[in-house]
């Protein structure tokens, strides 16, 4: 397994895999605190709905969108590939940048992973 995978945990009797998300960006690894969390995701991938767990840094805020509040991606330039970009949405006076986490996280290493432990 690459090594962005740390591993599986059990949640409510189902076992799911379980993806750093620094490292599958390719940023550097970083230890682990109290702020750190896994944020459980479904991911559909070939028509396949799939619980998956994501390690980030730290949750700041959780908010509901419409999908009016969403658009599209700007374009960034030729040289700037977005395909994990869902879109930006404007909320509290900042933007967000939306992670299309079917994107992210739909390889096939991670959905053979998946596979494995459903």
């Amino acid at each position: 397994m690459p090594g962005y995978v740390k591993g599986v945990i059990n949640l409510r009797g189902k076992v799911i895999p379980v993806v750093d998300l620094r490292l599958k960006f390719g940023l550097q690894e970083r230890e682990y605190t109290q702020r750190t969390c896994i944020i459980v995701v479904q991911v559909h991938s070939g028509g396949v709905a799939i619980q998956s767990g994501i390690i980030v840094d730290e949750v700041s805020e959780v908010l509901n969108l419409a999908a009016g509040e969403i658009e599209d991606t700007p374009d960034f330039g030729e040289d700037v590939a977005t395909p994990y970009l869902l879109g930006m949405a404007k909320a509290k006076d900042s933007v967000k940048m939306l992670l299309d986490i079917d994107q992210v996280l739909a390889n096939s290493e991670t959905m053979s992973l998946a596979g494995l432990v459903n």
